[in-house]
This record gives C-alpha cells, sequence and structure tokens, in this order.
C-alpha cells in the first residue's frame, strides 16, 4: 500500500470511527433549558473523543496494513475477480 493509499485509507478509518465512537460517555442534563435542543450533551469532551477515535483508528489501519502488506489476504485478486 502506497503513502497516498495509506493516508486515505486511514482518513476513511477515522471518520468512520469518529461516528461509532461519538456517543459513547454522553451525558445529558437532568432538566432542559430553554431553546436547548433535547439531545444535546452536558458537557462535550472532544479532546477525548479525538483521541480515542485516533487510537482506535490506528489499531484498525495497522491490522488492514499488516493485511495488505503480507498478501494473507490478496486484495488485487479480489480487485480482479468478477
Amino acid at each position: 500500500m502506497g503513502p497516498v493509499a495509506s493516508i486515505v485509507v486511514f482518513l476513511l478509518i477515522w471518520w468512520t470511527v469518529l461516528f461509532a465512537v461519538l456517543p459513547f460517555g454522553v451525558r445529558h442534563p437532568e432538566a432542559q433549558e430553554t431553546g436547548m435542543m433535547p439531545g444535546a450533551p452536558l458537557k462535550p469532551d472532544f479532546k477525548k473523543i479525538i483521541l480515542r477515535t485516533t487510537l482506535v483508528s490506528i489499531i484498525i489501519w495497522l491490522l488492514i496494513f499488516a493485511l495488505a502488506e503480507s498478501n494473507l489476504i490478496s486484495f488485487h485478486q479480489m480487485a480482479k475477480s468478477e
């Protein structure tokens, strides 16, 4: 896998994991204030969310990279078969 493909795959994984990790740890306020959306979190901690997303994405990317480089699963052969 080349450097550009690696970056693209990582970014796709990162965005997918972001939306999977986003709802974890969300706390809602007990009483709704006027003008507040019902699903608004009490204290959004974006630093934690970004850190979790990045760590999970790195692990998934390393697994995909290892599979692609080891030729255990041939992605080129998958693309050629119809």
